[in-house]
């Protein structure tokens, strides 16, 4: 049975203009005009190829929720069922949290910050318990609002690498994207740059090092397509294809200045 996985990153949000070029992380910020007008493409796009999510997933941070009722608005599907869960959240950032690219560039050297910044088990320095940016006492990571999937508690996290987002990641999509998809449905997933870097990997078999050069342009949607083999199993078929290749082009570079500490 074939199924197809749309996947995208939120449009642009305050924190990720050049103008101010901070880490986010799970903290909530919103989207900005161009990253709504990103959404609003992003639904154009998914209009003009004829595709129409059965269901949809999101994290639990605005600028992905924001983007998702955009996308859906605009495709007329804001009937379809949503799901949203904090494993689809951002990785944690860490102590990173609230900083700006260039200031944390300037203060660990760019070696120690590209490592801290994009190698798949490398961990930044974990977010003080007294930062205004740390989510302990935030009511979306309560424990009644937890899926008991396995023992994480998200109230209790501080820092994550790439790695840490996979483990994370895994059980929910074992549990509720995945089963969907081997049932037929058009599956929409809007996140954020980490777990499409994270899927992207498991998906298309990325290594550990060669994923530190990948990079998730804002708002533009991807497709995987997949079919079960005899015995039922999932196979994705191929690579993702991005439905606007030349936004997605330009989208990559400008994560990747970013992420130089480049600032308009």
């Amino acid at each position: 049975m074939d199924a197809r996985l749309i996947v995208m990153r939120h449009g642009e949000s305050t924190w990720t203009q050049k103008s101010v070029n901070r880490f986010a992380g799970w903290v909530d910020v919103p989207l900005t005009a161009r990253g709504r007008d990103q959404a609003g493409q992003a639904g154009r796009l998914l209009s003009e190829a004829g595709l129409s999510p059965d269901l949809i997933f999101t994290s639990l941070l605005s600028r992905a929720i924001w983007t998702a009722d955009i996308v859906l608005d605009l495709i007329d599907r804001a009937w379809i069922p949503v799901e949203r869960t904090w494993r689809l959240n951002e990785r944690h950032y860490g102590a990173f949290q609230g900083e700006t690219r260039p200031a944390m560039l300037e203060r660990y050297g760019e070696e120690e910050f590209r490592a801290y910044r994009r190698s798949f088990d490398v961990r930044p320095p974990d977010i003080d318990l007294a930062s205004p940016y740390f989510q302990g006492d935030d009511p979306r990571y309560a424990p009644t609002m937890q899926d008991h999937l396995d023992t994480f508690d998200p109230a209790g996290i501080r820092a994550e690498c790439l790695k840490d987002l996979l483990i994370r990641l895994e059980p929910y999509w074992r549990a509720r994207i995945a089963p969907a998809l081997r049932n037929g449905a058009t599956v929409l997933v809007v996140t954020h740059g980490s777990v499409v870097r994270a899927l992207i990997k498991e998906l298309e078999g990325v290594g550990d090092q060669d994923i530190a050069s990948i990079n998730v342009p804002t708002g533009v949607p991807m497709v995987y397509e997949f079919g079960t083999d005899v015995r039922g199993e999932l196979r994705v078929k191929g690579e993702g294809r991005y439905l606007d290749p030349q936004a997605a082009t330009k989208g990559m570079q400008e994560t990747a200045d970013l992420g130089r500490g480049a600032k308009g």
